[in-house]
């Protein structure tokens, strides 16, 4: 089953129209159609909003990996996946926030981040 599948599966789980998730999530009823009918993919934040309004797994709804819909809370997925890779509690506490934060809100943090520290690119 492709992404387009996924969503209509999830819709229809989630007992909701096009017409109700498309004003859940801000967007005409035809882009949710466009969505399913695999016209247009939707953005990374239409997919996160969609998964938050059907109670599906955003990894599942973008892959299909993983279950549909996650039996536990989100943060404890994004711990367990960084647990071995983050050993900071503070940088821990900074991706946590950060992927709760908006799409918005994670822009300005990233511009904020460039101009704080700069990475240096290697010459090639």
């Amino acid at each position: 089953m492709d992404t387009a599948g996924r969503i209509r599966l999830a819709r229809r789980q989630a007992q909701l129209s096009q017409q109700a998730l498309g004003k859940q999530l801000g967007v005409q009823r035809s882009a949710v159609s466009n969505w399913e009918s695999n016209n247009a993919r939707p953005s990374m934040e239409h997919l996160v909003a969609i998964a938050e309004a059907t109670n599906a797994s955003v990894d599942w709804l973008a892959t299909g990996h993983g279950r549909m819909q996650p039996d536990y809370d989100p943060k404890d997925e994004i711990l367990a996946a960084d647990v071995d890779i983050i050993e900071s509690p503070i940088e821990r506490e900074l991706l946590e926030r950060f992927r709760q934060a908006p799409q918005r809100t994670q822009g300005v943090i990233l511009s904020l981040m460039e101009v704080l520290v700069p990475v240096r690119r290697q010459k090639k």
